[in-house]
Parts: structure tokens; C-alpha cells; sequence
């Protein structure tokens, strides 16, 4: 039994039919989904949010993001592992707490289980949970330095702390801005108004952070935006749900119109591929209560679909 995470809870095992993985000290993968439902709660109330269900959901909508992994897929000019047989692609289930531990415990497990996918050889693809989990996540891959952070999302999430809490969804970028092996970030699709005040911003500039504002991004274009990121980099790829378009991920806390479409952030997704490696990405904040005939899932796994298949064509995976 895995000491650092537990299988999936109901219905569809893995997502996208990739095969359950929990024995990570020993992990044989070139693809690994985690699930990481919990994070840093503000309040007790916030604990087991909505949000904490989202990775079950997103694997629930499996067939309905692939209806056979076999089939040949339009976004990715072939099948979802492009007919590789060789590629390893695992699901490693679910990092939760233990509540007899001290907090943050599963942060600690989160990070342990990180470096262990990255020491198989692995791209982690995470599955929150809200915001907080990009913390530890993002920790798990120093060795990967030095990283760009792709960040897509409608808010700064440049906060100190909120409630003395500093690991929190309101953080992480503030968070990554202070790992070494952080070289920089680009946060796309700000926009409307969260936890963010004036000297969030002034603390985001003077780090010297990339913010393109979704007004600018739709006036520029996402080609544009990719000229700005540096090429040959690693890239770490965290999508928060309200920083895409509420037409096509309506459930979110904070839906704000005016957000990344699904296009561009494919568009992301190919040009980071065609320019370096994305060596891991994640999924934030969706809410499946919310949810319109799982449209939010459906679109997470599509995104997670396109980075697979655009990985394996662009021969990050070659032997």
C-alpha cells in the first residue's frame, strides 16, 4: 500500500484510462496524475469545499473527454497516446490529509510524492483542489530548475497570507516567486477583482512578473504572448478554472466574463511544447457542484489532453 497516496474514490478509476499507480517508490511512468483535493483552509468552513470533489469529478468525465483512447483525436492529429505503446501513463491517486497529523502534513506528502514522479522520469499532472496545492507541488520540482511559471488565472494571487495562513489559494504565486529554482513568471488572463490589493500588484511588478491582462491577451493574441516566454525553458503550467472563460469553465467561485478561451489556452499549451517542456502542469478551483453538464471537467481533461499528445508528438518522450 502506498504510504503517500490513496486510489480514487468512485466510477472511472484513473482518468483518461491510464492505469492506477500508488507504489510511487517504484514508479515506472513517463505521464503521472496526481490528485491533490485539499489545501490550505482558511477556516474550518473551508476545509472540504467544493472544490476537494473536483478531481473525482474530472476523472468521472473521462469518456466524455475520450471516448476511446484509441480513436484518432482532431486536437492532436492522432490518438491521445499517438499510438505509442510504449509510453507509461499512470494515475498515482489522491494525496489527503491525515487529521491526527499536524497541518500541512499533506503538503509534506504532496512534495515527497512530487520529487518521487520526477525522480521516475515522469511529468506530474495534478488534479486540485484549490490554488494552495500549486505550493507544494511546484516545491516537489527544484530539480527541474530553473522553471518559468505559466500561470493561468483571473487573479494575482500575490497575497502574503490571509488569516496568517501563507500556503493558501491567495498565495501560491507570492510563494513561487521565493523558490530558487522559480526563474520567472507569466500570469495570463488577470482580470475583474479578487483577494488582490494595490500592493499585491506593486509586489508582482517589482519581482518582475509577465501580467497580461485578458483585455491585452485578446487584443494581442495568445501568439504573442508565447513570443515573450523564453525559448528551450522548462515550464510549470498552473491553470486556475476562473482564468479561463465562464462560457467554457462555468464552474467557478468567482466566474468573471471576458477569460482565456478554450482556443488560446490550447494555443498556450502547443507553443509551450514547440518551445521547451512543460515538466509539469495542474488544474485548479473548479467547483463541480456548479457544473453544467460537466463542462468544466470535460474541458479540464481536454486541456490535459492536448498537453499529453502535443508532449508526445513534439518527441519529449523518445527513448
Amino acid at each position: 500500500m502506498s504510504t503517500y497516496t490513496v486510489p480514487p474514490r468512485t466510477g472511472h478509476p484513473t482518468l483518461l484510462y491510464s492505469e492506477l499507480a500508488l507504489d510511487l517508490d517504484n514508479l515506472q511512468a513517463d505521464i503521472a496524475v496526481l490528485g491533490m483535493p485539499y489545501g490550505s483552509p482558511y477556516s474550518a468552513a473551508d476545509f472540504s469545499n467544493d472544490q476537494t470533489n473536483a478531481p473525482t469529478a474530472i476523472r468521472q468525465a473521462t469518456d466524455r473527454v475520450v471516448r476511446r483512447p484509441g480513436h484518432y483525436d482532431f486536437d492532436i492529429d492522432g490518438p491521445l497516446l499517438q499510438g505509442r505503446e510504449d509510453i507509461r501513463f499512470v494515475d498515482c491517486g489522491d494525496i489527503i490529509p491525515d487529521l491526527s497529523k499536524p497541518r500541512g502534513e499533506h503538503y509534506e506528502r504532496a512534495e515527497a510524492a512530487v520529487r518521487r514522479i520526477a525522480a521516475a522520469g515522469a511529468v506530474p499532472i495534478v488534479l486540485g483542489g484549490d490554488h494552495g496545492i500549486t505550493t507544494p507541488i511546484l516545491r516537489g520540482l527544484d530539480q527541474k530548475g530553473p522553471i518559468t511559471l505559466v500561470h493561468i488565472d483571473a487573479h494575482l494571487d500575490w497575497r502574503e497570507d490571509v488569516n496568517g495562513v501563507r500556503d493558501g489559494l491567495s498565495s501560491p504565486i507570492r510563494r513561487a516567486s521565493e523558490m530558487a529554482h522559480v526563474d520567472r513568471i507569466i500570469q495570463i488572463g488577470l482580470r475583474a477583482q479578487g483577494s488582490g490589493r494595490p500592493e499585491e500588484l506593486i509586489a508582482a511588478r517589482a519581482y518582475g512578473a509577465e501580467l497580461v491582462t485578458a483585455y491585452e491577451l485578446h487584443d494581442v493574441g495568445m501568439d504573442a504572448v508565447l513570443e515573450r516566454i523564453p525559448d528551450g525553458g522548462n515550464y510549470y503550467l498552473t491553470i486556475d478554472a476562473d482564468g479561463m472563460d465562464p462560457a467554457t469553465m462555468p464552474a467557478v467561485a468567482g466566474p468573471a466574463p471576458g477569460g482565456v478561451t478554450f482556443v488560446q489556452a490550447r494555443k498556450l499549451i502547443h507553443g509551450l511544447v514547440r518551445k521547451g517542456r512543460v515538466v509539469g502542469m495542474d488544474i485548479v478551483e473548479i467547483q463541480p457542484e456548479k457544473d453544467l453538464n460537466q463542462i468544466s471537467c470535460i474541458t479540464a481533461g481536454r486541456l490535459i489532453l492536448n498537453l499529453i499528445g502535443a508532449s508526445i508528438r513534439a518527441g519529449h518522450y523518445d527513448k
